[in-house]
């Protein structure tokens, strides 16, 4: 069975994995509305007459009494119900859908965050689970969750959506798309369809807009598009079937030695934008590459480079010949589209090796080829003159003479036992030897100087060169003929073994390299082992460079790196880091430095930056080592893309502990003080009762108070923390609430001036009264402490056109500039520190409650002086308003 036939074991395995698994069908829509619940209960409903044992796992109605009639034939499982902030959430019971353990489960809106508590915390890794347990699933889906799409979503559309699934669930998973022209799910929209009527108005300006919607609708039929060509030829492969059966485009351009690849790398970087389709660059690596000059390859090294950067997987497949090498690979890609170069060639070339470009469009059904010339007409000269070597070395040539006279003395020797018919055969040992040493022209040589010699010494008439036996004659030109086919087939079977021995070589080399950074676990003898293993397989001076402290600092080099690398090296470097692209000699961006730098880049940002040099001062990538460096530098940056990862879930898992210990300590001194300040309260107003003059009183009174807000703080700290806030939201008179607040503070603004500058009409807000008035009390005593002994402190109420806005200014010193925002975390002080008694936890208990109850806040400064805060009540919390959207 020859490779062409032969099952993909990967396609194999993956199919076998994949039958030990339940099946996953994702109803993929453009946007909420276009009726996948729907059609996901529809089908639902044919199994289940089919005889299938079909569940409701979870199913989103809305109220929509259509979708609530298709539920009520199916066994529903009962939902669990978690605690969540105060209230009881219902979520999919997973455990309850296993134990049950139908034959479909029906699981609706794919990307659904879970409640805090639940196994898994999104939904598609309780399908993932019901799927491992043999569980088939239908599920829906809207494009915008899709990961790699979201931020192309967001870049329209300008909602960022937060609930996403990984683009890995729709490997193996079946796609039906549910599609709704852009006018109909309009009008389903203004028909109350889909929003209640208010919200639907909203969601017609922005969201549901036509452009949108239309722009929606191609990405989920080419995302469809996408997944149906992957399964189409993880098919084919595991069948071993021949063609391209091409569900989605996909793009090869085959890239040479010759003058203009890298026209033909854009050519086919534009095709692919324009098809929007993966493509790969390829260079076929034939034994002629032993012959090429060192232009040559940096033309090839160029090339690969630029497809690399331009978003092109790169490859280089070893071939005997070109034509054989790019059918191979178009085949095993499934290629839909080949750029390929046509150059212009003698007639004696095509006559040798013959046309790729014919011989593609001969034997390529299905393949579009797209034809570009590859040589300019002044380049072509330079291109035939850049080879050197064709004819191999001069030396050999002595050696071959050698050869052949050794042979004759031999023939000498032996011809009186085994006759002039056996002597014939003995001269084809140098054409053998000749051949797999030298190659194919010094092996025709060899060839045509032992016939001639068997002829001079060995045909009669002797020492002559003529033949006076036809007999003879015959003889002689099969010996050259033999002598012709082996030297080409040894020669032949040479550079094959030469291409099969380099290529295990690297892929040896690549997984040593790989099994080193897998046992390393530190940044250390990870840096060690990239600058040693690249140092040896490229024979190159490498420098692993890291950010540290806003600047870059080698920290490892092999051999070991003496001194600084100078500005342009520097600038070189930090040029790799912040574009994330290769910069130094042999690109084009500061060639002038000595060294060329490649950043290892990943889905977290550049990692680190390598550096490559020559201590000849040539370039360090040779064309034949170009796709060997990008396969090492990809390796490098997935290990140090795993020890940032390990070092980050360390790092969570000490901010869990320390959380977990900060809230032991906040609630054991919240409650822990509580009694005594009660006790102190209590004795202090025993003391008012029989000493009413006395003058502490007042200062005491307010100490207490003091004493009591910041242990009140403590406690609503932990809350928040916790997530045990119990929301009880009412309408509210901004004007009564802060009334409320300022009389409880009456004491700590003794003698201060009060500006309220709240308008009697302002609309009310709909907020918890409790936690509005721990917010009002935390501002206005932020105000207090910050604003000065006797600065005015305003309160201002304002109605914009989507909220209502509640302002307090202090007159102190302000904010620190740049820091509005972290003043709101946990423990952060202001300007002036706690000379006042700051604990620096009130700011972050506004900031945990106005998060509880939807309301925005933020810091900033005065122009004139002081620092004002503002809560911002959004639309939705006004009575009468919408619900949000």
């Amino acid at each position: 069975m020859t490779d062409s036939t032969r099952p993909s074991p990967d396609a194999l395995l993956r199919a076998a994995k994949r039958e030990q698994r339940g099946r996953l069908k994702i109803f993929l829509g453009a946007a909420p509305g276009v009726g996948k619940t729907f059609e996901m209960l529809r089908e639902g409903a044919e199994r289940l007459h089919a005889g299938t044992d079909v569940v409701v796992a979870v199913v989103e109605t809305h109220g929509r009494a259509e979708t609530q009639a298709l539920v009520a034939p199916f066994e529903v499982i009962a939902r669990r119900a978690l605690p969540y902030r105060g209230h009881e959430l219902e979520e999919m019971d997973l455990d309850a859908v296993l134990a049950r353990r139908p034959q479909l489960a029906l699981v609706d809106e794919f990307a659904h965050t879970n409640v805090e508590g639940s196994r898994h915390p999104k939904r598609w890794q309780d399908v993932m689970e019901l799927l491992d347990a043999g569980i088939h699933v239908y599920t829906t889906l809207n494009v915008q969750h899709v990961e790699s799409l979201n931020d192309v979503v967001a870049s329209f559309t300008k909602v960022r959506v937060r609930e996403t699934v990984p683009d890995s669930v729709f490997d193996g998973a079946e796609i039906e798309v549910v599609d709704l022209p852009p006018d109909e799910l309009i009008e389903r929209l203004k028909e109350g369809k889909v929003y209640i009527p208010a919200e639907a108005s909203r969601a017609l300006g922005h969201f549901f807009s036509k452009p949108n919607l239309s722009a929606l609708r191609e990405m989920a039929l080419r995302r469809a598009a996408l997944s149906v060509d992957q399964a189409l030829i993880e098919h084919l492969d595991a069948s071993a079937l021949p063609g391209t059966f091409a569900g989605g485009e996909r793009v090869l351009v085959a890239i040479s030695e010759l003058p203009g690849s890298d026209a033909l790398v854009r050519a086919a970087k534009r095709l692919a934008d324009a098809l929007r389709a993966p493509w790969q660059a390829v260079y076929i690596e034939t034994p002629r590459a032993e012959q090429f000059g060192e232009r040559d390859k940096r033309r090839i090294a160029d090339a690969l480079s630029l497809a690399a950067s331009l978003g092109a997987t790169i490859a280089t497949v070893p071939a005997a010949s070109v034509i054989e090498g790019l059918a191979t690979h178009v085949q095993g890609m499934r290629a839909t589209q080949l750029v390929i170069g046509k150059s212009v060639r003698s007639w004696w070339f095509a006559l040798r090796h013959g046309s790729v470009v014919d011989a593609m469009l001969r034997s390529s059904a299905g393949l579009a080829v797209h034809v570009i010339p590859a040589t300019e007409p002044g380049e072509r000269a330079a291109a035939r003159t850049a080879r050197k070597g064709l004819w191999g070395d001069p030396g050999g040539y002595a050696a071959i003479v050698a050869m052949v006279a050794a042979t004759t003395l031999f023939g000498k020797l032996v011809e009186p036992w085994i006759g002039l018919g056996g002597v014939d055969l003995i001269f084809l040992l140098p054409v053998i030897v000749a051949s797999g040493r030298f190659g194919l022209r010094p092996g025709l040589v060899t060839g045509l100087l032992a016939g001639l010699t068997y002829n001079f010494f060995f045909l009669p008439p002797l020492h002559t060169f003529t033949i006076a036996d036809p007999q003879s004659l015959l003889t002689m030109f099969v010996l050259i003929g033999i002598a012709a086919f082996t030297a080409n087939l040894a020669a032949k079977l040479k550079a094959r073994a030469t291409l099969g021995a380099r290529g295990a070589q690297e892929n040896a080399a690549i997984a040593a390299f790989g099994q080193a950074l897998a046992r390393a676990s530190d940044w250390e003898s990870t840096s060690r082992i990239i600058c040693e293993e690249v140092s040896q397989l490229l024979d190159v001076n490498v420098l692993l460079l890291n950010r540290r402290d806003a600047a870059l600092v080698t920290v490892a080099s092999c051999p070991t790196a003496e001194g600084e690398l100078g500005p342009v090296n520097a600038a070189a470097a930090d040029w790799s880091w912040d574009r994330g692209e290769s910069a130094g000699v042999g690109t084009g961006t500061l060639n002038a430095a000595d060294w060329q730098f490649h950043p290892l880049k990943t889905a977290l940002g550049v990692l680190a930056v390598i550096g490559i040099a020559r201590t000849d001062g040539r370039d360090p990538v040779r064309a034949d080592r170009a796709v060997l460096l990008q396969t090492l530098l990809g390796q490098a940056a997935l290990a140090h893309e795993r020890l940032k990862l390990e070092d980050e879930v360390r790092e969570v898992t000490i901010l869990k502990e320390r959380d977990r210990l900060r809230a032991a300590l906040l609630s054991s001194i919240g409650h822990d003080l509580r009694t005594p300040l009660t006790s102190v309260a209590t004795a202090i107003d025993a003391i008012a009762l029989d000493h009413p003059g006395a003058p502490s009183l007042p200062i005491a009174r307010m100490e207490v108070a003091r004493l009591r807000r910041f242990l009140d703080n403590l406690v609503d700290m932990v809350r928040i923390d916790a997530g045990a806030l119990e929301l009880r939201p009412e309408p509210i008179d901004l004007t009564d609430a802060i009334g409320g607040a300022v009389h409880d503070l009456k004491d700590l603004f003794r003698g201060r001036h009060i500006d309220l500058r709240v308008p009697a009409n302002l609309p009310f807000v709909t907020a918890d009264p409790t936690l509005l008035h721990h917010i009002l009390i935390n501002l206005l005593a932020n105000a207090a402490q910050h604003g000065g002994e006797t600065g005015t402190i305003t309160i201002e109420g304002a109605r914009t056109r989507d909220a209502v806005e509640l302002s307090v200014r202090d007159e102190g010193p302000g904010l620190v500039e740049g820091q509005e925002a972290l003043i709101f975390e946990t423990f952060a002080q202001g300007r002036g520190g706690d000379r006042h008694g700051g604990s620096g936890l009130g700011l972050a208990i506004v900031k945990g409650f106005a998060t509880a109850m939807a309301v925005d806040v933020e810091a900033r400064n005065h122009p004139t002086s002081g620092a004002v805060f503002t809560l911002r009540f959004p639309e939705q919390l006004l009575p009468g308003a919408p619900a949000a959207s």
